[in-house]
């Protein structure tokens, strides 16, 4: 019974990782960050043929509920965001702000300086920059094959520079709805393209940040911080807020109920913690 919880949790949290890299704003890699599976992802993605034997076993329900999460929610995205566009980014929002203070334990695990705090501070800032010039360029691309490699770029990004949401880099440039309607509709002029620059992309740059992981661990995560911290004050609905007091009233209540839900996760992850790995009925 304990092995099937776990496995259940496992791939609820799975699912939640696969959710938070299709919505806008959100990235899937925080979510591992948050979970513990991203140094093992990226070891498995930098190395899979030494390291699939030790590796997949335990990101297997992960991958199962990723992908669950990725292609269900595809579906319900467009009508979810049209209906209830604010009120559906402030529960992430309020999520990833709930997550943020286990994300900080985890950046100081091998020790904390005050050149850690600056790398955070400059990553911080050099990430509103990023953001914000995204959000005021009125680029548009045409979508095809380029945009769409493109696209698996981005995607794969976000998993290997967690805070970086495939959605933030896409939506200036118009390409994010027609991506997202190719996945949900299984179409294969987005779905292979665009899976093709997600495998050449971790090909390419998951080895590198495996490697800075095991050289550079407290300064790449205490950037992963900075990152993740600008990208959540900068997925917040701000115009919406001075839209009228219940509005306002709404997106604070969706962004508690995201945080009590962060606060949940956690208690469950050091539950599922207590259990050993090879616990058996």
């Amino acid at each position: 019974m304990t092995m099937d919880l776990r496995f259940l949790g496992k791939v609820l949290q799975g699912a939640l990782i696969g959710l938070g890299a299709v919505l806008p704003g959100i990235s899937g890699g925080v979510l591992s960050v948050v979970f513990g599976v991203y140094r093992p992802i990226m070891e498995l993605l930098s190395d899979p043929v030494h390291k699939w034997r030790t590796h997949l076993p335990e990101l297997f329900p992960y991958m199962i509920g990723s992908a669950a999460g990725f292609l269900g929610v595809a579906n319900l995205l467009s009508y979810v965001l049209e209906t209830y566009p604010e009120q559906s980014v402030c529960v992430f929002v309020g999520l990833i702000g709930g997550m943020l203070p286990s994300l900080w334990r985890e950046a100081g695990e091998q020790g904390r300086t005050g050149e850690n705090r600056i790398v955070s501070g400059v990553t911080f800032a050099a990430m509103i920059f990023l953001l914000f010039s995204l959000q005021t360029s009125k680029t548009a691309v045409e979508p095809g094959l380029g945009a769409y490699l493109f696209c698996g770029f981005a995607l794969a990004l976000s998993v290997i520079a967690p805070g970086m949401s495939f959605s933030t880099l896409l939506m200036p440039l118009g390409l994010y709805t027609p991506f997202v309607e190719g996945i949900a509709h299984l179409r294969p002029e987005a779905l292979i393209p665009g899976m093709t620059g997600c495998v050449v992309t971790f090909v390419c740059l998951a080895r590198l940040v495996n490697r800075l992981l095991e050289k550079q661990y407290a300064g790449m995560f205490h950037g992963i911080f900075g990152i993740i911290s600008a990208a959540t004050v900068m997925t917040v609905p701000w115009n919406s807020f001075a839209t009228s007091p219940e509005t306002a009233s709404r997106n604070l209540f969706c962004m508690a109920a995201g945080i009590v839900a962060a606060l949940l996760l956690e208690v469950m992850n050091e539950k599922m913690a207590c259990f050993p790995e090879n616990e058996t009925e």
